[in-house]
């Protein structure tokens, strides 16, 4: 619109000044005014800014001005962490395994418990030692270094793959300046994400208290006495007289005001889940429960059992509350498969109290599917730290099913070796099955072991005769066992059938159970 000679006469190139530009606006303005349009004026002004701010940047570019845009910056809201792992020289370990190569292998899996929680992970610091330290668990000297690391990685967070005393945890922040936290607090924070349940929230709520009580701490007035006694030169101030107490120790008081809170509600829900156990008891059915590590595929195997919908997460700890899902056997018994939370290693006896529910299925399973990944190297050690847990629920005794999962990821030659020695233990019995959850290779072998191993309930064939106003007796025979022939006799119904035992028993079927020709397998049930 406007000829750049007339701007450039005035002022040198790249030295366009905004007043004079308005000047020039001033100046035309009734040239774009008379043209029609007061906008067209007002555009006419906006484009020369632009070209003004472009000049500015650019004194060279004599392309057309082109407008100033704001460019979008994604703001990381992770928190950056520094992990830091302790190997002891003289821990016991498998044989051949080089000595700090258990620290590692947890320091790895600390790195996952992290990730779980929403860390970025800014670097990670492993040691060696004889013994702990115990003011500061790693020394003076490795507190100078992880300050140093923390420093240059810039994470204000730091977290030990040990357990810290409440010592340790406030030495360690005073020498780092930074905020630290420990194993235990790292998993008690990822329960607290993926708690969904009443009773999983109380339970995480109660572990967290737990946990907070000894390390209640302060500086300065922070903890100072809210008051004091009336009378004397040490008498408190006129509003806050009282019996003196600190606020650490009303904050300890509170705690455990809301802990005693919290036992009764659990009490109350457990009370609950009790009656809805004793409800599901009525009609007996068989309870199967998955159990192994995190991460072993748990959650995977049980979608492809029960074409359930459960989350399956890489995360540790994704799966938390139990879910239960009726399954149907080959032989066409129904039972109940529970998807547990997968164990972990050196879990604390205090945070078993947060697993309750999922270790409740367990305890009232007849048989534990205990399923291992196949492709980790350490599957064995792993498996260990499961029946570690076992061995202190009491459960080590029930009957018990191994399942080797993820048999996909293995190459060739290792699917190799595992299945020949598989063979030769399916000699001595008691043989794993090998299966793929997530291809779905082995399934139907797995249920058919899973039918084999079940302890309680066995299958039972019956002749009977019912009359057809036993209506809920008819339907639950169909809905429980496997009707082979049917006809309808007279007023009754002539069944042959075969249906598991505790069910013959509880709906007796010996008062209607006929000579022939099934009267030798019907003492099966007396």
């Amino acid at each position: 619109m406007f000829p750049r000679s007339h701007f450039s006469s005035s002022f040198p190139e790249g030295a366009i000044q905004i007043p004079k530009i308005r000047r020039a606006y001033g100046k035309h303005r009734d040239y774009a005014i008379g043209d029609g349009s007061r906008g067209r004026g007002r555009e006419a002004y906006n484009r020369i800014q632009g070209w003004t701010l472009q000049k500015c940047a650019s004194p060279h570019d004599d392309s057309r001005p082109t407008a100033v845009t704001k460019t979008r910056h994604q703001v990381p809201t992770a928190e950056r962490a520094l992990l830091v792992g302790v190997g002891w020289k003289r821990a016991p370990r498998f044989p051949g395994m080089p000595a700090g190569e258990q620290g590692r292998e947890s320091l790895l899996e600390l790195v996952e418990l992290a990730r779980s929680a929403g860390a970025e992970i800014a670097g990670t610091v492993f040691q060696m030692r004889d013994a702990a330290d115990p003011a500061t668990l790693v020394g003076r000297g490795k507190l100078d270094e992880i300050r140093a690391e923390a420093t240059a990685h810039k994470a204000p967070l730091i977290i030990f793959d040990s357990n810290l005393s409440p010592v340790q945890q406030r030495n360690i922040e005073e020498a780092t300046e930074c905020r630290v936290i420990d194993r235990t607090q790292l998993i008690l924070d990822i329960f607290a994400r993926h708690a969904r349940s009443r009773e999983g929230q109380l339970q995480v709520e109660l572990a967290q208290l737990n946990y907070m009580l000894p390390r209640l701490t302060g500086k300065g007035t922070a903890m100072s006495r809210l008051g004091g006694k009336s009378g004397g030169g040490g008498a408190g101030r006129i509003g806050v007289r009282g019996p003196g107490e600190k606020k650490l120790e009303t904050d300890r008081r509170r705690i455990r005001d809301r802990v005693r809170k919290i036992e009764t509600s659990i009490d109350a829900v457990r009370k609950q889940r009790a009656l809805r156990r004793e409800a599901r008891n009525a009609v007996p059915l068989g309870t199967i429960a998955l159990v192994g590590y995190t991460n072993a595929g748990k959650s995977t195997l049980f979608n492809a059992l029960s074409r359930a919908e459960v989350l399956v997460s890489p995360r540790m700890f994704a799966t938390l509350d139990p879910t239960i899902r009726a399954l149907r056997l080959p032989s066409n018994r129904r039972v109940l498969v529970s998807d547990t939370v997968g164990f972990i290693r050196d879990l604390p006896k205090g945070l078993l109290t947060a697993f309750r529910a999922t270790l409740e299925e367990v305890q009232q399973a007849a048989l534990i599917l205990h399923v291992s990944d196949v492709s980790n190297p350490h599957h064995d050690e792993l498996d260990e730290e499961v029946d570690k847990i076992l061995r202190e629920l009491g459960v080590d005794g029930r009957p018990r099913l191994r399942v080797l999962n993820k048999m996909d990821r293995l190459t060739p030659e290792d699917r190799k070796a595992i299945t020949n020695g598989v063979e030769r233990s399916a000699s001595a019995g008691g043989a794993p099955v090998l299966v793929s959850a997530l291809a779905g290779e082995g399934i139907e072998e797995m249920l058919r072991r899973m039918d084999a191993e079940m302890p309680t309930d066995p299958v039972v064939t019956l002749s009977i005769r019912l009359p057809l106003a036993e209506g809920r007796t008819l339907a639950l025979i169909h809905a429980l066992g496997r009707v082979l022939h049917s006809e309808i006799d007279d007023s009754h119904m002539r069944l042959d059938a075969e249906v598991p035992a505790s069910i013959a028993k509880r709906l007796r079927l010996k008062e209607y159970a006929v000579e022939e020709p099934f009267r030798a397998l019907s003492r099966n049930i007396e």
